[in-house]
């Protein structure tokens, strides 16, 4: 006799629309169906870019359900967080690191962007969901359904990425962990426990990017005496933690934002390979309710990662937002840090820009070959560069002087622009 499978079911949320409805079993499977209605709404609020009703076979993505074997769907798995945060939750969940249904039930009501993912009891699973959602298709029958273990008030928040990040609100000068449900208005990143001063290398490095044109949320150097309610973690001795202003929380409210991981529907562990910067390019300039600014942006972003020896604006460090709940927008910059002082010989773009990576190898012409690429004129890119180069040449040397960025790593930065094409050697 087969045994009678054992799930159960989240709501997943998204501006007070019901998107749909995912099933986690015990051995790892998941099954994510979307609402009838969800489906059939010209105005639905998007979920991901491969939902919106003007990307390619939208429809037929959501008539299927999404069934995984082991991790969620991509989608929903790049929510998550990574690496040491999530070694810290499962242990604290008394969980397994990969049991990803858990993690989302346990941090559905804090998750990045505006999605919301609540516990369903087994009288409110709707019919269509058991019976039409997958279930028989997977199982060959009904399941034996029971609800999701509810959040405890607390401190419960997910935030994608691999280093020890919090969800913070600020009082009076002082930032303390959102609890659970509460929107966090901060993201405090504090001193890594594997490399020194990033910090000061994250605030250093934006505040460049800044100068150039580059778009960034507030930041802020924070004293770790100012950082109240962090868990029990062994931190290194430094003096400042780094702040950045979320962008999708603006005025208590939620706003729904994806990472191009999402959006190209690859795994984290794919984030290095999954993709290239043309790929990003044409989603941007095709999709986005302001292509032309978009794409704009993002070229001034990748001369300014290769300017500031950053190696990792791998594809979750590159996001959308949906202002109007619909239409997607490139975020505001985040992660830019100057990576090559941390890691040994690295010289090169995280993803391919026009078919190569390396940083001492760049010159104007494959940003031209990334545009044209990218099906984007190169005469409307080439003035961004061009200004960004203006700006880096006029600005950067005697301000990355005033800049907290330790000495030995200001010294890197600088060797590293007398080591590029003439086309952007700085100094």
């Amino acid at each position: 006799m087969t045994e009678t499978p054992h799930a159960r079911v989240l709501k997943l949320s998204l501006h007070n629309t019901t998107v749909g409805y995912l099933t986690g079993f015990r051995d790892g499977r998941s099954i994510l169906t979307f609402s009838p209605e969800y489906q059939a709404s010209s105005d639905r609020p998007t979920f991901s870019l491969i939902t919106h009703p003007a990307f390619p076979k939208s429809s037929e993505v959501m008539a299927s359900p999404w069934v995984r074997r082991q991790k969620l769907h991509p989608v929903l798995s790049n929510l998550l967080p990574e690496g040491a945060l999530r070694e810290f939750l499962a242990q604290a969940l008394k969980i397994h690191p990969d049991n990803e249904f858990e993690l989302l039930s346990w941090l559905g009501r804090d998750l990045p962007g505006a999605l919301i993912a609540t516990p369903v009891s087994p009288e409110n699973v709707p019919v269509y969901v058991l019976e039409t959602g997958g279930y028989v298709l997977e199982t060959g029958g009904r399941p034996d359904v029971s609800t999701p273990r509810l959040q405890a008030a607390g401190n419960g928040f997910s935030l994608a990425g691999v280093q020890m990040k919090f969800s913070m609100q600020e009082l009076d000068g002082r930032y303390q962990v959102a609890q659970t449900g509460e929107l966090g208005g901060w993201i405090i990143k504090t001193p890594s426990t594997t490399h020194k001063h990033v910090p000061i290398n994250e605030y250093t490095a934006m505040r460049l990017a800044e100068l150039a044109g580059i778009n960034i949320p507030e930041i802020r150097l924070v004293p770790m005496a100012q950082v109240e309610q962090l868990p029990q973690i062994n931190l290194p001795n430094e003096e400042y933690a780094f702040a950045i202003k979320r962008f999708d929380r603006i005025n208590d409210q939620r706003i729904h934002m994806e990472d191009f991981a999402q959006i190209l529907t690859k795994y984290p562990h794919d984030k290095y390979q999954g993709g290239n910067y043309q790929q990003i390019a044409r989603v941007l300039y095709s999709y986005s309710n302001d292509g032309l600014a978009d794409v704009q942006q993002l070229a001034r972003r990748l001369l300014v990662n290769l300017l500031l020896a950053n190696g990792d604006a791998h594809l979750k460090n590159w996001s959308v937002v949906y202002p109007d709940r619909v239409n997607p927008r490139l975020s505001p910059a985040y992660d830019i840090v100057t990576t090559s002082v941390y890691m040994e010989n690295e010289h090169e773009f995280a993803l391919n820009l026009g078919r190569a990576k390396d940083w001492y190898h760049a010159d104007m012409a494959q940003f031209q070959s990334w545009a044209e690429k990218s099906n984007i004129p190169w005469r409307a890119i080439q003035p961004h560069l061009l200004d960004v180069l203006d700006k880096a040449r006029a600005e950067w040397p005697k301000v990355l002087r005033t800049l907290p960025m330790a000495t030995n790593h200001k010294q890197a930065l600088t060797n590293h622009w007398q080591r590029l094409h003439p086309d952007f050697r700085i100094g």
